[in-house]
């Protein structure tokens, strides 16, 4: 009944581990606006961070931020320090090779692990992009669990080794995941008006829960409501006032983002994803995925795959 784990799986969020930076001295560094969100995670030293028309904020040991919808942003050493555009060819030439992208020219100072995370484009229903724009969280600020990855994170990257690589791509995944906790938990009246609000309300914990887990099911509000023991009034009013939709929205949305995405990956028929989805009907449900995607579902399926 973990709500969070079901839409990370569905919406394919996963983590990728980026270049590894290294600067000394005085420097500065801007990165332009991306798809993916970014991450970083500070091991060691200091940096001020930049984004947009928001005053700088400096980052220290143990500091991770994530900027969910990849906003352009800057990080120098000091500020007012001057800000060049990164080299992306250096970047990216570090990042395959597991190198690292030197910034500065005086001792190094501050060491700084980047990362990125991609979302399934098939998919709508959405976690990364609900969230601010900037996500800094402090040393500790989420107990131990937390810091401890950072600080394990910090000792692979100062001692590299066999499968180094594969290591650090599990730990960014691990360390998002901890990183939604702590925010969640911390900044319950960020997340009013969507899915996640539905974390502090045990009622609608239970009801997204059972409509992921049996979607084929012939949900209406009545059934269930009588499933978690309150009127169809009240569960009608707490999805309203929750996450700011009806439970047949949500619904259908869950339902269209699992069938995209077997259209998509598998050769199963279309008649039987749409049973799959808890349509009898298969003309149905290509209304309702016409409607969803702009397109039926097989030539939905021709075009993901091309797109893919």
């Amino acid at each position: 009944m973990d709500v969070v784990a079901d839409v990370l799986a569905l919406s394919g969020v996963r983590g990728a581990i980026g270049a590894r930076v290294e600067a000394g001295g005085t420097w500065g560094v801007r990165w332009a606006e991306a798809a993916e969100a970014g991450f970083y995670a500070i091991t060691g030293g200091a940096a001020w961070l930049t984004v947009g028309s928001r005053p700088p904020v400096q980052v220290l040991p143990g500091d991770v931020v994530l900027l969910p919808r990849g906003t352009a942003h800057t990080m120098a050493s000091v500020p007012g320090a001057d800000i060049y555009a990164c080299d992306v060819t250096a970047a990216a030439r570090a990042r395959e090779r597991g190198d690292v992208l030197r910034l500065g020219d005086g001792e190094v100072r501050t060491r700084i692990l980047g990362a990125t995370y991609r979302q399934d484009p098939a998919v709508s229903t959405r976690l990364l992009t609900l969230l601010p724009e900037v996500v800094h969280l402090a040393a500790d600020s989420g107990g131990t669990s937390l810091g401890d990855t950072v600080r394990l994170l910090a000792r692979e990257l100062a001692e590299p080794r066999m499968a180094t690589a594969v290591i650090l791509d599990r730990m960014v995944d691990i360390l998002l995941i901890q990183l939604l906790r702590v925010w969640l938990e911390s900044r319950p009246a960020e997340v009013e008006g969507c899915w996640l609000a539905a974390l502090h309300d045990p009622v609608m914990t239970e009801a997204l829960g059972r409509l992921h887990r049996e979607p084929e099911r012939a949900w209406t509000t009545e059934v269930l409501a009588a499933e978690l023991a309150v009127s169809r009034a009240t569960l009608a009013r707490r999805f309203q006032t929750v996450i700011g939709q009806s439970l047949g929205a949500y619904l259908t949305r869950w339902r269209m983002d699992l069938a995209a995405r077997r259209l998509r990956d598998t050769d199963d028929t279309i008649d039987s994803i749409a049973r799959s989805v808890g349509y009898t009907s298969v003309y149905a449900f290509n209304r309702a995925f016409h409607r969803s995607r702009a397109e039926p579902p097989g030539r939905y399926r021709v075009s993901s795959r091309t797109a893919g």
